[in-house]
């Protein structure tokens, strides 16, 4: 059973200096939900941002991938939740549903989680008619057993990550820009960092053809903020949106304690990006 009382969190437009700001609230908002027994709905997007997974650092000549990247005026940040190479810019929408999970209490599978979110964003489609259908697709970037695809084309991917006390399911969504462009720069990352070992060693053979945007999907001109618009719509139907429950975390957002737990976190995710700065002086 999932808690009822929820607060919603925005951050758009996010730049290069921003990047660290949405993984860093996750684990702060898992927190805070487990605490005081509140769901977070968290929508955040950025600006030419390519966001990899630990497995990608770990390629062969990661300075070679990162450089492809960089070629294309895109910067590179690196995640603390699984997964691999995702694109994120400003016709990608990042969704994420951060869930209170005390263990006395509650008893959310993975399989819950990713159920949770294709339910929320078929309903959030409903009126195309447009079947979803949830598989891996194997030579997409970051390929999932939850791949959301229609007609074969996927437009997003879901991942979770659980934190002490709570749970994030988080998806981006393919709305509109340049697809192919992002499956072409996150194959060249691959290719650069792999050179032969291409689509080897649990690293996907990207296929940019294998993904599309709602906008193409849907034969309709969808921008994020109308996808965006379309979820909260969705998400009124079953949470209650408490102005004194928003009030309340607002106030925590200003407090010591905060400003504490936000340093520590920071600090752990400029650590783990280290290895990004390193391989730019190599």
């Amino acid at each position: 059973m999932i808690n009822k009382n929820a607060i919603l969190v925005e951050q758009q437009n996010l730049t290069h200096v921003s990047s660290l700001e949405p993984f860093i609230y996750t684990d702060l908002l898992a927190e805070y939900a487990g605490n005081e027994l509140v769901s977070f709905f968290h929508f955040w997007n950025m600006t030419n941002q390519v966001i990899l997974g630990m497995k990608d650092t770990r390629v062969t000549f990661l300075d070679k991938g990162i450089e492809s990247i960089k070629a294309e005026n895109y910067n590179v940040v690196v995640r603390n939740s699984g997964g691999l190479a995702v694109v994120a810019d400003e016709g990608i929408l990042n969704f994420s549903i951060i869930i209170p999970q005390p263990k006395e209490k509650y008893s959310f599978t993975i399989d819950d989680g990713y159920s949770l979110m294709k339910v929320i964003i078929e309903k959030a489609l409903s009126d195309f008619n447009s079947q979803i259908d949830a598989f891996e697709v194997t030579d997409s970037y970051c390929p999932g057993d939850f791949d959301l695809s229609i007609n074969g084309k996927k437009f997003a991917g879901i991942s979770q990550r659980r934190i002490k006390k709570g749970i994030g399911i988080m998806i981006y969504l393919s709305v509109d820009g340049d697809q192919e462009k992002r499956g072409k720069m996150v194959q060249n990352f691959y290719k650069e960092g792999l050179k032969d070992q291409f689509g080897k060693d649990g690293f996907p053979p990207v296929n940019p053809n294998s993904m599309a945007n709602l906008s193409d999907l849907l034969q309709t001109k969808m921008t994020i903020d109308e996808m965006k618009n379309r979820i909260i719509h969705v998400l009124n139907d079953d949470y209650l949106f408490d102005q004194s429950i928003k009030e309340k975390f607002d106030t925590f957002q200003n407090s010591n304690e905060f400003k504490e737990n936000y340093d520590k976190q920071e600090i752990r995710m400029i650590q783990r990006n280290d290895i990004i700065h390193w391989s730019e002086t190599v």
